[in-house]
């Protein structure tokens, strides 16, 4: 089983539909707060549709709370800064996926101590493209560590 973790996400509509693939796809989905929306808000209910009854979801109160909670297992950062590729790295089952906020990313401070595992999606150079939208990231690095693994749990 993997797992997503969504670092203070702002947007809804985002969340939404991460728990959508989340639950698609058998995956646990953690929020690091604050979070930039109600729990019960309709915009992240609809995007989400009637999966939530599916969905695995986990709340943390800190960054260091889901540390304390998983220690430094197979995680993962995605970010436009990695040095490496998201394809050039082999992920166990149970790895996590740390994605940031939709409009500022992941602090490097987290990152820090995890140089070696931030990873990025190749994107074009123009500096007007700055990054995809998260609910695409999370579903281009899911599809490939599961893809990696034979599709684990999925018919």
């Amino acid at each position: 089983m993997f797992h997503i973790v969504l670092y203070q996400p702002e947007i809804p509509a985002n969340t939404g539909n991460i728990s959508r693939t989340c639950a698609a796809t058998n995956t646990v989905l953690h929020l690091i707060k604050p979070l930039g929306f109600s729990l019960d808000d309709r915009h992240l209910k609809r995007a989400g549709l009637d999966y939530w009854s599916l969905l695995d979801v986990r709340i943390h109160a800190s960054f260091e709370s889901f540390l304390d909670s998983h220690g430094r297992a197979s995680i993962w950062f995605v970010e436009t800064y990695g040095e490496r590729l998201y394809n050039e790295v082999r992920y166990p089952e149970d790895s996590f996926f740390i994605f940031g906020q939709e409009t500022k990313g992941l602090p490097r401070e987290l990152t820090e101590s995890f140089r070696d595992r931030v990873i990025r999606i190749p994107m074009s150079p123009r500096p007007e493209a700055r990054s995809l939208n998260l609910s695409n990231s999370v579903a281009v690095i899911l599809f490939e560590a599961m893809r990696q693994n034979g599709f684990p749990g999925l018919r």
